[in-house]
């Protein structure tokens, strides 16, 4: 159950991101980094549950931008779906040549195939101009939405479609964005202030407290309420993992598919969302669960990146002390993506 909001409401920023990825906590993932050969231009973290190791949310060095949020389901294991939905976000951002934002969307929105995932909302498109808001329920371009398009302006988008104005954390997280804001630039204060602000917002917690015993499926009707997601189901026992020969989860070695250069997710959503056997080894649906990665990407109008991690817990479900778990990458996008 995660949480994005998107604003280009800082007069010194013409957009930032900031994201909380809520997972079961021994879901394996690989941190931010540059991505391995063929597709060494894209910044982001990996799910390695998965054998297309897709993301969640990225950057490239030609300014392509992504970050996915999954729908709502009844249970955890029904929105899993057949194939992963960061195979989605990775076609966007290892397709080469690079495409203008409105043909990928065509394509997506033809493609039968991104309805074979879980339901998802992705935003995408190149950093500096609109941003276009596309999901697996949209059938025709005129359902789709685009916005930082211009200044002034902050949305939040999390697990419902993206005009569900009815969950508090989005609206609470959108005043929060702009509250943020407002009392950074008028204290004059720098970018690391701004991160801390900005981390303020993505710890903001409203989850009711249950019996210890409540498991991520008790508390699924009050996750709209909560941007952060303490730590929950700690009691709850784990599945065993998958025995030898059956579906395990892969290795973060250049011999899975997807982003470390066995897949084929440069040539179409087709092709990446539907290579390889890409079922999920059920025992990472269970167990601690809680908010274990949030992100802020800060881009500046001359194409200057800043891309900020905080992981809060280890794959054993065990917290990594604050600062511990810290990466930070920057860059600039290419000249022609800067403008």
């Amino acid at each position: 159950m995660c949480i994005a909001l998107i604003t280009t409401s800082h007069p010194s920023y013409s957009l930032i991101i900031i994201n909380n990825r809520d997972e079961y906590l021994r879901r394996p993932t690989h941190p931010v980094s540059w991505w391995p050969a063929p597709n060494t231009q894209v910044l982001g973290g990996r799910d390695l549950a998965r054998t297309t190791q897709g993301t969640w949310m990225g950057v490239t060095k030609s300014g392509k931008v992504a970050v996915l949020t999954n729908y709502r389901e009844r249970t955890s294991d029904a929105a899993t779906g057949q194939q992963s939905r960061g195979a989605i976000v990775n076609s966007w951002l290892t397709r080469t040549p690079d495409l203008p934002t409105t043909a990928y969307v065509e394509e997506m929105v033809a493609s039968p195939t991104a309805r074979n995932v879980g339901g998802f909302s992705l935003v995408c498109g190149y950093v500096n101009e609109p941003l276009a808001i596309v999901s697996n329920r949209s059938s025709a371009m005129d359902q789709i939405t685009w916005i930082a398009g211009e200044r002034g302006q902050t949305k939040g988008l999390s697990n419902t479609v993206f005009d569900d104005r009815s969950w508090a954390k989005i609206l609470e997280g959108e005043k929060l964005v702009e509250e943020a804001i407002r009392v950074h630039v008028e204290a004059g204060e720098g970018e690391e202030e701004l991160i801390e602000r900005l981390l303020g917002i993505l710890n903001t917690n409203s989850l009711p407290e249950l019996d210890d015993d409540a498991t991520a499926e008790d508390y699924l009707p009050y996750f709209r309420k909560s941007i952060f997601i303490p730590l929950i189901g700690t009691r709850e026992k784990s599945k065993a993992p998958a025995a030898a020969g059956e579906i395990a989860a892969p290795s973060p070695g250049p011999s899975s598919s997807g982003p470390d250069g066995h897949g084929a997710a440069s040539e179409s959503v087709q092709n990446e969302a539907g290579a390889g056997n890409d079922i999920l080894d059920q025992s990472y649906l269970h167990g601690p669960y809680g908010t274990q990665k949030q992100t802020i990407l800060l881009i500046q109008k001359d194409g200057r990146v800043k891309y900020f991690e905080r992981t809060l817990y280890d794959q054993e479900a065990k917290a990594v002390p604050i600062g511990e778990g810290d990466r930070s990458v920057e860059f600039r996008v290419a000249p022609e993506q800067a403008v």
